[in-house]
């Protein structure tokens, strides 16, 4: 119970801070669409983005952070305070290194993976050339970001997550007062966003560090590569990011194919996806980040109960909310970026184009955030090869999908292959780890799953139903379609919990009594105080 409740707290202190920071990335998104659309530029800046963003994925959310804190967990509560800082000291160093030299060479190789990646911009004049330079100014973005990475999943296994999830928040201000502020300044404005990312790089690897030092830990420079945590998470990592690779080259490969559709199609799938991740933000990655540091230490302790109970409990928190949050999505599709996107350059037809590609994204929530907390249980087993095995067929199947669908479906066939590789990618890990742990009780899952269904059913008729009272595909009054689509969404919630409390579910009781208690103990605080 003590580590349910570690994993809720921590999840929910992420949850907020990341709530938050989804939210800055909603105006971030709403900015960039009213003042560059969904064409030239921003197809531009989009398929140029990828690449740091690629390689961020490679090293900062991906492999170093699965590789780095099941490592640093067990140092730091085997070994004690003084060896973790030595590792900690050298494993900046190292990364240090490495990112420089990864930097250096992205920029010098920038003409040719840039036209490798935005194959289709080759018949408009000046794209290409426009992608590359962009890609250019952004590319140092691996080199802060990665770093940021590390320190996170450091002061993560110490039980602070606040920082590093607010850290996301600085990013976002950046490019909105970028696109905002410097514009003018550039012969070609969308140059602005790209330099807006640069700058937010910085300043979130900036505020992590007072931090760190709070904690005890110092960044001097150390070389002793050969110290063997260091060794084991080098030896962990590596196939870790072949893995990654894998996952991210499916991303790249989806947005070579979006280039060789109409012009627009790039940044359709970019606006569906970003709000796909809205909710894969908030809850999947604060979860995922959340339940590794707690399953690293039961790990640790020899504690396979413990971590078998953690890992069944996570699961069924992504599906309580993560069931809701997909199909929530797909309904509200439309008025979302009816009410946020529409205006500006960005038209109807963007509103239109941009949530069907949402609709489609929408079913693969569900499998998403299953990986994201059954591909890093291997990694806390030390198993790295599996998941990697994995991710290569999840990226077979994912281009198989896209070529079948694309030309009749069009960019909505791109995400619906998408979502296909996700059901697929989840499945094949969880009958795997079902296998490896001789069960994690994949019918209780199942039935937990079952249970859901009259919460989710009275959800869908509240929402349909106050949905239905506008025409979403003219633009109106902000403020009353606003407070329509929060009515929608507020009463749908409250519908769903209401469903789950009449059917007894578990984590919804024990949720809530996670949260009085704490509240209790706050109020009888204030009170003592007073």
């Amino acid at each position: 119970m003590r580590e349910k409740r570690r994993i809720a707290h921590a999840t929910g202190i992420m949850a907020l801070a990341t709530g938050l920071s989804r939210v800055a990335g909603l105006v971030r998104d709403m900015v960039v669409a009213a003042v560059f659309g969904a064409g030239y530029a921003a197809d531009a800046f989009f398929v140029a983005f990828t690449i740091p963003n690629l390689l961020r994925r490679f090293f900062a959310e991906g492999s170093l952070t699965a590789a780095f804190v099941p490592t640093f967990a067990e140092v730091h509560h085997r070994d004690g305070m003084e060896v973790s800082r030595e590792v900690l000291r050298i494993c900046w160093t190292l990364l240090l290194l490495v990112l420089a030299v990864v930097t250096i060479g992205g920029i010098a190789a920038s003409p040719w993976v840039v036209q490798l990646i935005g194959y289709g911009f080759s018949d408009v004049p000046g794209k290409l050339e426009l992608t590359d330079q962009l890609n250019r100014i952004m590319f140092p973005y691996i080199f802060f970001v990665s770093l940021l990475a590390l320190l996170a999943g450091a002061l993560n296994v110490r039980g602070h997550f606040l920082s590093p999830s607010l850290s996301p928040v600085l990013l976002n201000l950046a490019m909105i007062g970028s696109a905002l502020l410097l514009t003018p300044f550039f012969s070609q404005p969308i140059v602005a966003l790209a330099v807006g990312v640069l700058c937010g790089g910085i300043v979130q690897l900036l505020m992590q560090i007072p931090v760190l030092y709070h904690y005890g830990y110092d960044l001097r420079p150390d070389f002793r590569f050969r110290h063997p945590a260091v060794k084991r998470i080098a030896r962990l990592m590596l196939p870790g990011i072949v893995g990654v690779a894998i996952y991210q080259i499916n991303v790249v490969v989806t947005r070579l194919f979006a280039s060789l559709l109409q012009e627009g199609s790039v940044s359709w799938l970019y606006y569906g996806q970003r709000l796909f991740e809205f909710p894969q933000g908030i809850f999947v990655v604060s979860l995922a980040q959340a339940v590794l540091p707690s399953m690293s230490r039961q790990l640790a302790a020899k504690d396979q109960d413990g971590f078998r109970e953690s890992l069944r409990f996570a699961l069924a928190l992504i599906l309580l909310i993560t069931f809701p949050a997909a199909i929530g999505m797909a309904f509200c599709a439309e008025a979302i970026y009816s009410l946020f996107f529409l205006g500006g350059a960005f038209t109807a037809h963007d509103v239109a184009q941009s949530a069907t590609a949402l609709a489609w994204y929408a079913p693969g929530l569900v499998f998403v955030g299953i990986s994201r907390v059954v591909a890093p249980t291997f990694y806390a087993l030390q198993d790295t090869r599996t998941p990697v095995l994995v991710s290569f067929w999840t990226l077979m199947v994912s281009v198989i999908c896209s070529v079948l669908l694309m030309r009749p479906m069009q960019h909505n066939g791109l995400a619906l292959a998408l979502t296909v590789s996700s059901i697929f990618n989840a499945v094949v890990l969880l009958w795997l780890l079902n296998r490896r742990m001789g069960g994690v009780d994949l019918r209780g899952l199942l039935g937990f799953g079952l249970r859901l269904l009259p919460g989710l059913l009275a959800m869908c008729l509240v929402v349909v139903a106050l949905l239905g009272l506008v025409d979403w595909q003219v633009k109106g009054p902000f403020w009353e379609r606003f407070t329509l689509l929060f009515a929608a969404v507020g009463s749908g919630a409250a519908a769903y919990a209401a469903g789950c409390w009449l059917c007894r579910i578990d984590e919804v009781k024990q949720g809530w009594h996670i949260l009085t208690e704490r509240l209790s103990k706050r109020l009888r605080g204030g009170a003592d105080a007073g």
